[in-house]
C-alpha cells in the first residue's frame, strides 16, 4: 500500500485547490473503449486513495501509479484533483442509486394510494435489503463505503459531500421515515418516528466495515456469501418484527347507541 501522509514532494496538480468543479476535458460517456477503461481504472484508484487519505492526503502521483497511467493522464481526463474527486464522487452515487432504483420504485408505490400495511413493511425492507447486500455481498464494498464516510466529513471536499447527500441519502431518508410513519400512525418529524429510525439502521451499522469488531464478536475471519446471507436474513427477521411490534392500531370502530 502506498504510504501518502509526510510526502515531501510536490504534488503537481496539489495547487489546484477546492474551487467551482470543471467539466472533464473527456466526456464521461462515448469515445473509444480503451479510453473509458482507462477512465475508469483512475477513478477506482481514486476511490480507493481518497478513502483512506482524504482529499488533501491523497496525490494525484500516486492515484496515477495506482491506476497505471502517468500523472498527464488525470489532467487529460479530469482536468485537475478536484475534477477527479468529483467523478468519483459521481461515480459512487450513481452506481448505489441504480441499486437503490427497485426499492426506491416499491416504496413510492407503496406510499401512494392505498397500500396495506403489509405493503408498506415489505417495502421498507427492500430498502433495508439493498443496504445490506451493498455493505456485505458487493466487490470493493469497503473502498467505496469508506470514501463515502470520508467525503460526508472532509470540509474541503464539499461539492462532492453535497452531491453524495442530495442524490442519495436524503431520498433514502425521505423515503424511510415516510414509510415508518404509516406504518406507526406517527409523523416523519415525532421523536419517536426519529427514534425508531435510527434503532433500525442500528442494525445494520456493525457489519459497516469488516474487518473489525464485528468479526470479533462473531468468532470469524471473514464474512462470506453463506455468513453475509445469514446475517442478512436475521437482521430482515429483526426488522420486520419490530416494524410488526410499531403497526398502528386500527381505528376503533364507533361505539353503538
Amino acid at each position: 500500500m502506498l504510504s501518502l501522509k509526510g510526502k515531501q514532494e510536490r504534488d503537481p496538480y496539489e495547487s489546484q485547490r477546492m474551487s467551482a468543479t470543471k467539466r472533464p476535458r473527456r466526456p464521461s460517456a462515448g469515445g473509444y473503449a480503451r479510453g473509458d477503461e482507462t477512465r475508469q481504472r483512475i477513478i477506482n484508484a481514486g476511490v480507493k486513495l481518497f478513502g483512506e487519505h482524504g482529499f488533501s492526503g491523497a496525490s494525484t502521483r500516486d492515484i496515477a501509479t495506482a491506476a497505471g497511467v502517468n500523472a498527464p493522464a488525470l489532467q487529460y481526463y479530469f482536468e485537475n484533483k478536484e475534477g477527479l474527486y468529483h467523478a468519483c464522487a459521481e461515480y459512487i452515487t450513481n452506481d448505489l442509486r441504480d441499486r437503490f432504483a427497485p426499492s426506491m420504485r416499491q416504496a413510492n408505490a407503496a406510499l401512494k394510494g392505498d397500500a396495506g400495511m403489509d405493503a408498506l413493511i415489505d417495502a421498507f425492507l427492500g430498502i433495508q435489503e439493498v443496504i445490506l447486500e451493498s455493505v456485505l455481498s458487493q466487490p470493493h464494498a469497503s473502498k467505496k463505503r469508506l470514501f463515502v464516510a470520508r467525503s460526508l466529513g472532509d470540509e474541503e471536499a464539499s461539492v462532492a459531500s453535497q452531491l453524495l447527500l442530495r442524490r442519495l441519502k436524503q431520498p433514502l431518508n425521505k423515503a424511510t421515515l415516510s414509510l415508518l410513519s404509516h406504518i406507526t400512525g406517527l409523523g416523519t418529524n415525532d421523536p419517536v418516528t426519529r427514534i425508531r429510525s435510527l434503532t433500525l439502521k442500528g442494525l445494520i451499522m456493525p457489519f459497516y466495515h469488516p474487518p473489525g469488531a464485528c468479526l470479533d464478536a462473531l468468532g470469524w475471519k471473514e464474512i462470506d456469501a453463506v455468513k453475509g446471507s445469514l446475517i442478512k436474513a436475521n437482521v430482515l427477521e429483526q426488522t420486520r418484527t419490530l416494524l410488526n411490534s410499531w403497526r398502528a392500531e386500527p381505528a376503533a370502530a364507533p361505539a353503538k347507541k
